[in-house]
């Protein structure tokens, strides 16, 4: 099932979409400063065994982020293209949605959320 929506809600969901991922950055880096402090103030195996756990989780999640913002980037060029090949009365036409994209963006939030959960509860142990 297609699920065509209007040219200007799809740039505006892309912008909503960056604007998330946006945040995880800016939430991984914070992630990563307090990791290192614990790492450098702990030298437990199993404190350092799971510092080393979430470093690996914040490097796949940065890869993961680039990844949905180069595509999301090629979806809009998508969007880019069919307006300027049709550019009559392009505020009332619909272009069919990237629904793989979407269940990719949502499937970061659920997984980033889930990780920053696992993160926050390891970072209580130190403050």
């Amino acid at each position: 099932m297609s699920n065509n929506t209007y040219i200007k809600e799809l740039h505006r969901i892309h912008i909503e979409w960056n604007s998330l991922l946006d945040l995880s950055i800016d939430e991984l880096k914070s992630f990563e400063n307090r990791l290192q402090e614990i790492a450098q103030g702990n030298t437990a195996k199993e404190t350092l065994a799971q510092v080393e756990h979430f470093q690996n989780q914040f490097i796949r999640q940065r890869e993961l982020i680039d990844e949905l913002r180069h595509d999301i980037h090629e979806d809009e060029f998508r969007i880019a293209q069919n307006a300027k090949e049709n550019s009559v009365a392009v505020e009332h036409r619909k272009l069919e949605e990237n629904a793989a994209l979407r269940e990719r963006v949502t499937m970061h939030k659920k997984t980033f959320d889930k990780i920053k959960e696992e993160y926050l509860k390891f970072m209580s142990k130190y403050l």
